[in-house]
């Protein structure tokens, strides 16, 4: 006797089935025994019912730095952003976790003199990062850091990678990355995020850790980052606006693809990921809910610089609430599954919270 074996379900069909059982529960008896706007109607009544929560506990807060002391310089492409000097990175740090904010995410703009094609200040372990890394941890040891890995900021050609014969080589790329994940972690980074799309970096990353005894230090993945549009400003931040030769589609995500995302998110959860991260937010909240919904780990989004600039800009022309924005654009990312949300909103947003 043959036993029939159960037809597959795909996952998009279990959960159309769910989500019309779900609509037939809770349709009610209509009008006017059911009327929605009850519960909307008073303030205390629409916490009651609220489904997502914001908080500071939600956020990260990304810092720019430059060289020199009690130094800081206006981002042009994002009002209300400075790059900051070591020791104002150290006041911002403070002001950060006075304001409850769990960890804030370090980016550099180094000397143009210290690029080169080989990223070399990269595995510098007294480069400007590490420095800000140390300098802070003494002062401020209660709150996060996340170091950027990638080569970008370091190399003339403004790729994440080592530009060999024309194309970005990633398993020599891999090496660096390495060797600079390490610097990283012995000056005190607490979450080292790769951001530079290479195969295989996560795994390599994690066992270096490991074997040279940062078995606690996390791994943040840009899993699914898109070759975006939307970087255009933390370009400029970064000093990498005007030096990128080509582009960085063969490395970062097709915009056009979603499976691809959740097979990018498997293999750096398997590789040793602690969380995993989507960039950029708010074109990609169907991402974030998809990596949520499928994987369940810690799922982070990055609002870019991009997103940042636009809301700004059409705040500072009066055609937007500005503080309405931010918190609205906040809880989209929280709405659609996202844990933390890196944003430049930081500071502004835990002030609003508090309020």
């Amino acid at each position: 006797m043959t036993v029939p074996k159960d037809k597959p379900v795909s996952l998009r069909t279990e959960r159309a089935k769910r989500s019309g059982a779900a609509a037939e529960t809770t349709k009610g008896p209509g009008f006017p025994a059911t009327r929605m706007r009850r519960n909307r109607r008073t303030d205390w009544s629409r916490r009651l019912v609220r489904q997502t929560s914001l908080s500071t506990d939600d956020l990260i807060w990304p810092i720019f730095l430059i060289e020199g002391a009690r130094a800081r310089t206006p981002v042009a492409a994002m009002p209300g952003v400075e790059q900051l000097s070591v020791d104002l990175a150290v006041k911002a740090a403070e002001e950060a976790a006075a304001l409850g904010i769990p960890a804030i995410a370090l980016f550099p703009h180094i000397d143009p003199s210290l690029r080169d094609e080989a990223a070399s200040e990269a595995v510098n372990p007294g480069n400007l990062v590490c420095r800000a890394v140390r300098a802070i941890k003494a002062a401020v040891p209660e709150i996060g850091i996340v170091c950027d890995v990638a080569l970008d900021p370091y190399t003339t050609h403004a790729h994440d990678g080592l530009l060999i014969g024309g194309e970005i080589d990633n398993d020599r790329t891999v090496e660096i990355l390495i060797q600079q994940a390490l610097i990283q972690a012995e000056a005190g980074c607490d979450i080292l995020a790769p951001s530079d799309m290479m195969d295989g970096r996560i795994g390599a990353i994690r066992a270096a850790l490991e074997s040279n005894g940062f078995v606690n230090t996390q791994l943040l993945a840009y899993a699914a980052k898109y070759a975006s549009a939307f970087y255009g400003p933390f370009r400029d931040a970064v000093g990498s606006a005007g030096r990128l030769k080509g582009d960085k589609l063969s490395y970062q995500m097709d915009a056009a693809n979603g499976d691809e995302a959740l097979r990018e998110v498997a293999l750096d959860i398997a590789e040793g990921a602690d969380m995993v991260m989507v960039k950029p937010g708010l074109a990609y909240l169907d991402i974030v809910w998809r990596v949520k919904e499928t994987f369940r780990v810690p799922t982070f989004v990055y609002q870019v610089s991009g997103e940042y600039t636009m809301l700004v800009a059409a705040a500072e022309r009066g055609w937007l609430d500005r503080e309405r924005v931010i918190l609205e654009s906040l809880m989209a990312f929280k709405r659609a599954g996202a844990d933390a949300i890196l944003t430049y909103f930081a500071r502004e947003a835990a002030k609003l919270l508090k309020r």
